[in-house]
């Protein structure tokens, strides 16, 4: 019988494509066993829980809208009936908008259906495991919990055709800073993670106008951005890197944070 510690656990949403599947990857890489949230593509989740496994490491897919209450509910039953535990949570999930539309002619479904997925339910998604995470640590069944916010630079860089898409940024930019406030007295570190043009199905769309722009001296660092280098920046996060540094911000971003004349 074995007397190895057992794997900490990481919930990511969002995790079957792009940004959250490398989140997953380096996770799994650095230890942890993963749950995958995805709600469309159960063909990529399941290739990303192969790849994890293949590699070693141990894996499991869950299908939950982080938008439903339902659905939250269901997916963490699902952790704790799985895994036991939650040792570390990436709120990664998040949706574009179906059409880029100037703000005069943006449309309030549009706005709600932003708000929904990338703000309301990660907030209460972070409620929910949250009060697991206490319980947890009150039990001594984890040392510590830790939570990701995947935003983006959009938190602060107005794009007027797609003003609903950095409200709701901003406003999950808020909520990593309020969580980080409410958790610290329970050491659970929070940190907000802020992509910059990062390669992904998401930014294809807009490939030429962003190559353009790079061209033109947008970024101090003159490149895209891909999903590995998020990965490598909750990573360090995971690993316990950070833990002081609630509450902080992190651009990864090649730069364009910077102030320049």
């Amino acid at each position: 019988m074995s007397n190895a510690a057992p794997s900490p656990v990481a919930l990511v949403t969002g995790a079957a494509r792009g940004i959250g599947r490398a989140i997953a990857v380096q996770l799994a890489h650095d230890g942890y066993a993963v749950a995958i949230n995805y709600v469309t593509s159960t063909q990529h989740a399941e290739e990303l829980r192969q790849t994890i496994i293949s590699a070693g490491g141990r894996a499991e897919f869950i299908r939950a809208d982080v938008s439903s209450a339902d659905d939250r509910r269901a997916m963490l039953d699902a952790v704790r009936d799985r895994f036991g535990r939650i040792d570390l949570l990436v709120n990664n999930a998040g949706v574009a908008p179906t059409q880029r539309a100037d703000l005069l002619d943006a449309t309030e479904e549009s706005f709600s259906r932003l708000i929904d997925v990338n703000l309301r339910g990660p907030y209460f998604l972070t409620q929910a495991v949250a009060r697991w995470m206490i319980e947890l640590k009150q039990q001594r069944a984890i040392e510590r919990g830790r939570i990701a916010f995947v935003t983006s630079v959009s938190a602060y860089a107005a794009s007027v055709n797609r003003g609903d898409y950095c409200i709701s940024k901003a406003g999950l930019s808020m909520a990593a800073q309020l969580w980080a406030a409410r958790l610290a007295e329970f050491d659970i570190p929070v940190i907000e993670i802020r992509p910059g043009i990062i390669a992904t199905d998401m930014t294809s769309g807009v490939k030429e106008k962003y190559d353009k722009l790079i061209a033109e001296g947008l970024l101090p660092q003159p490149r895209w951005g891909t999903p590995e280098d998020v990965a490598r920046a909750v990573g360090a996060f995971a690993r316990g890197d950070l833990d002081y540094s609630t509450g902080v911000p992190i651009d990864v971003s090649g730069g364009f944070q910077i102030r320049r004349l």
